[in-house]
């Protein structure tokens, strides 16, 4: 190990006197440490490549079962304690600011460690090194308005001790990681009482810790961020393929072909025909013979119903890289799809959503009351979800394929409750962390046919959902 600094060779050799205590500490504070690794489950699935940074003795980064798993710890006493316990894993005695690790990780986990870091801009820095663009590094920290109670906690021998280096705030920590390179998605509070008390401990922690006000008392602070990459704006790097799931469209599919512009490399255009009643598969069919010598042009009907449906078929049938979607009313006008290719392209956004709310709208394009649920849905997703989302119901939706994967991977913990396929997505990329970004468009009036949403009836079912995912995202 390089020179330590005295500050952090006083750190060593206490972290050092505690490793065999560390277990006991964990198990008499079962509680915080449970709620800890609940939400470090429900942000890493089983089987990713994990570092842990300040590992201690391994219960953690043991507990997330890792398909390949390391930690690294500047206490020699605790690695040991940890190879001991976790033979399957790798763990090294290493300082975070001097790393020697060549290989990348999915998610980086600095949990309770941020305070021993002498400096944190450096450590930062150093964990770059270790990410790829996919990478998500998560950060868990103490508020600081708990120092009163945990110094107390500490006197009272109800907490190990520690001796921390620093105690940074959320800006200090956001700033920290702007400047060494990362991109802060997700930041939130969790765990309002870290004793176990049967019954009072879990609602406290599951229900009351969630809610506005309640929610700034809580213990534990986290933040979630991404490597920060960009590339140039109109950048051809990229395959895309645009979706157009088309039910009763047939006025609509010649213009969607004739006014889509070229993006990326290549673009591909895949109907997916819903059953319709007014010739709209004849109509596509027509169109794909028309127009098959100047576009990469492909149909399928699809199996089962509903817009979702439609929407995974089609992207299983893609070949991009970038996934669009589509809607065959083009109400989001094909000619505003390069703001959403240069969204993603360019890495401003990992997915990509449509703002019918931004922009004035043509008159009749959206009716009052869908005015008031979409502004409802805004105000709830936005608190729902961590990031800012103005319009969850745009059927204007970019990501890619990489992403998309990913989240089908993962769409078991959801399940099939969303047939219209915006919240599907929304949760799913929630989940998996990504960074959202909205691109206003301006919306238009229907030019052909009939919606086929029901306002009152699928509403209401747009509630229902909101509910379930309140106990899936909030309160799990």
């Amino acid at each position: 190990m390089y020179h330590l600094s005295p500050q952090k060779r006083q750190v060593m050799e206490e972290m050092d006197q505690l490793a065999w205590q560390r277990e006991q500490w964990i198990k008499s504070n079962q509680t915080y440490y449970q709620d800890l690794l609940k939400f470090l489950k429900y942000q890493i699935p089983e089987g990713s490549r994990i570092i842990e940074i300040g590992c201690g003795t391994g219960y953690l980064l043991n507990n997330l079962n890792p398909k390949i798993g390391w930690g690294i710890d500047i206490s020699q006493q605790m690695i040991a304690i940890a190879k001991q316990n976790y033979p399957h894993l790798n763990f090294c005695q290493m300082d975070a600011e001097a790393l020697n690790i060549t290989e990348s990780f999915d998610y980086i986990i600095v949990s309770d460690t941020v305070g021993y870091f002498e400096d944190v801009q450096k450590a930062f820095s150093e964990l770059l090194r270790i990410a790829s663009e996919d990478t998500r590094i998560i950060i868990t920290y103490q508020n600081f308005l708990w120092l009163p109670i945990l110094t107390t906690a500490e006197w009272l021998k109800l907490k190990m001790p520690t001796t921390k280096l620093n105690w940074l705030d959320l800006e200090d920590l956001t700033n920290l990681l702007n400047l060494t390179g990362w991109e802060v998605i997700k930041t939130g509070r969790r765990c309002l009482f870290p004793k176990q008390l049967p019954i009072f401990s879990e609602w406290m922690n599951k229900y009351l810790a969630s809610l506005p006000l309640f929610n700034r008392l809580c213990l534990t602070t986290f933040v979630i961020a991404k490597p920060h990459w960009s590339l140039p704006a109109n950048n051809d790097q990229f395959g895309v393929s645009v979706i157009i799931p088309a039910r009763n469209e047939k006025g609509n599919i010649e213009n969607a072909v004739k006014r889509m512009p070229r993006m990326g490399k290549y673009t591909e255009i895949i109907f997916v025909e819903g059953h319709s009643q007014d010739d709209t598969l004849a109509e596509i069919q027509r169109v794909c013979d028309k127009y098959l010598n100047d576009w990469n042009l492909y149909y399928v009907v699809q199996d089962g119903q509903g817009k979702a449906d439609a929407v995974r078929k089609g992207f299983s049938l893609a070949t991009g890289d970038i996934l669009m979607i589509l809607d065959a009313d083009l109400t989001v006008s094909p000619e505003d799809l390069p703001k959403f290719y240069n969204a993603i392209a360019t890495g401003k956004g990992e997915y990509i959503n449509g703002s019918r709310l931004v922009y004035p709208m043509e008159k009749d394009a959206m009716r009052f009351l869908n005015m008031v649920a979409n502004k409802f849905f805004s105000i709830m997703f936005s608190w729902l979800l961590g990031q800012s989302l103005k319009d969850t119901l745009c059927g204007t939706k970019v990501l890619s394929k990489r992403n998309w994967e990913k989240l089908m991977r993962n769409r078991h913990y959801f399940g099939d409750f969303d047939p219209f396929g915006d919240f599907d997505l929304i949760f799913g990329a929630a989940k998996l962390n990504l960074k959202m970004v909205e691109v206003p468009i301006h919306y238009k009036a229907r030019q052909y046919g009939e919606t086929n949403i029901s306002r009152f009836q699928h509403g209401w079912l747009l509630l229902k959902m909101v509910m379930f995912a309140l106990h899936k995202i909030k309160f799990y």
